[in-house]
């Protein structure tokens, strides 16, 4: 699509018939890696963001709302994270906000694309705000089914932060039962884990989230939804949590701001900007039609049945 003649343009398919579009102040970089094509570039409404193969994948305006929804609910719902696995979050800002936890004493960040790693290292300072210096984190680059298969380590929390399952992507493995099954295998027993799993908007809900939902409770004795609202996403995003125990949907208001209280540090990064107990609740109360979504779906990803999402 051409761009207006008032100004350089990015626009994004939200889905084949609904576009966004934001304006371009800089592109600072843009190149492919052996993996995947990389634009980093300051946009006019939502400041700095990193888009992977034409998906914005976080922006520096509201990265806190994706990051804190991703992480902080399993973080806080465990009784006592302290070691933790993440896959991708390239930026930086997942594992920055793992490491806000005082209890942590180790953060394992698998993530395949060094070069994309590299670029946000220098690029996107006030997403990761130092994360990749502290002492706590083994920064490993290879592919995270790859290292699970062979790590003797056991994790308490585990992340799932990779772009969407698209066909010849880097990441569509990571999305399905085999990996899953894997991962609980690598887990404690109290052990949550989550995955940003797509958009739950009404027009949404059969591209990726259904399947995604039905594959994690295929594997994991639970499986919860949550979503919350990203605007450079143009839609509710959502997050699919495999429990091996902790139910994350039952901690009141009350008991969420305690622990949150009691565990994150606030000395360096600051107070949490997104979540708190009411956030934690109303991210775990979804809608029904999204509730009646993953009860239609019976489809189960597995690596002879991949979702591909255009």
């Amino acid at each position: 699509m051409d761009n207006p003649p008032d100004g350089n343009w990015h626009f994004e398919l939200i889905t084949p018939d609904l576009l966004q579009a934001e304006k371009i102040d800089k592109v600072l970089y843009h190149g492919q890696t052996a993996h995947q094509h990389v634009r980093i570039q300051d946009g006019a409404s939502f400041g700095r963001s990193l888009v992977l193969d034409d998906k914005t994948q976080s922006t520096e305006v509201d990265e806190f709302v994706y990051h804190e929804a991703l992480v902080q609910p399993c973080m806080i719902a465990h009784p006592n994270p302290k070691v933790v696995f993440v896959a991708g979050g390239g930026e930086g800002a997942t594992i920055r906000e793992v490491l806000r936890h005082k209890s942590v004493e180790k953060v394992v960040m698998v993530d395949i694309d060094k070069e994309v790693v590299d670029l946000c290292k220098q690029y996107l300072t006030n997403h990761h705000q130092g994360a990749f210096d502290d002492p706590r984190l083994e920064l490993i680059h290879d592919d995270a089914l790859k290292y699970l298969e062979e790590t003797t380590d056991r994790f308490d929390v585990a992340i799932i932060d990779v772009p969407d399952p698209l066909e010849a992507g880097p990441a569509y493995m990571i999305f399905t039962q085999e990996f899953y099954r894997l991962l609980q295998s690598c887990m404690t027993e109290q052990g949550l884990m989550v995955a940003q799993s797509g958009h739950t908007g009404p027009a949404f809900t059969e591209q990726c989230f259904s399947a995604v939902a039905n594959t994690v409770g295929s594997v994991f004795q639970a499986a919860y939804l949550c979503e919350a609202f990203v605007p450079a996403f143009g839609s509710t995003w959502g997050f699919v949590v495999g429990s091996r125990g902790p139910d994350p949907s039952k901690i009141s208001v009350e008991d969420v701001d305690r622990l949150i209280a009691e565990r994150i540090s606030v000395d360096k990064n600051g107070e949490l900007r997104f979540y708190d107990g009411i956030t934690h609740q109303g991210m775990f109360s979804v809608p029904k039609y999204l509730r009646q979504s993953i009860a239609a779906e019976d489809r189960i990803i597995t690596k002879d049945n991949p979702l591909f999402v255009e």
